[in-house]
């Protein structure tokens, strides 16, 4: 599973597809917790995270959308930057 970024100690990672399902998703790790996020509306919907790092990640999808989407559908899959 690629590695898309690391900010504030959270590793954000997308699946490749032929391994993967819907809804278009990425996978966050904060410590030793684990939580499935939307992209498309960067809700959690399944997982422990606490609720500052579910804030967090989701500012992240927020900003990224697109770029994830993409990522998504191509499975071409690159670095992002850190949000601040």
């Amino acid at each position: 599973m690629p590695v898309i970024c690391r900010f504030y100690g959270i590793t954000i990672k997308m699946y490749f597809r032929q391994k993967e399902h819907n809804p278009p998703h990425i996978h966050a790790i904060y410590g030793e917790y684990i939580g499935l996020f939307s992209i498309f509306d960067g809700e959690m919907f399944e997982g422990d995270i606490p609720e500052k790092g579910q804030q967090m990640v989701k500012r992240f999808i927020n900003y990224y959308k697109e770029r994830l989407l993409v990522m998504w559908e191509t499975q071409h899959f690159e670095m992002l930057f850190p949000i601040e």
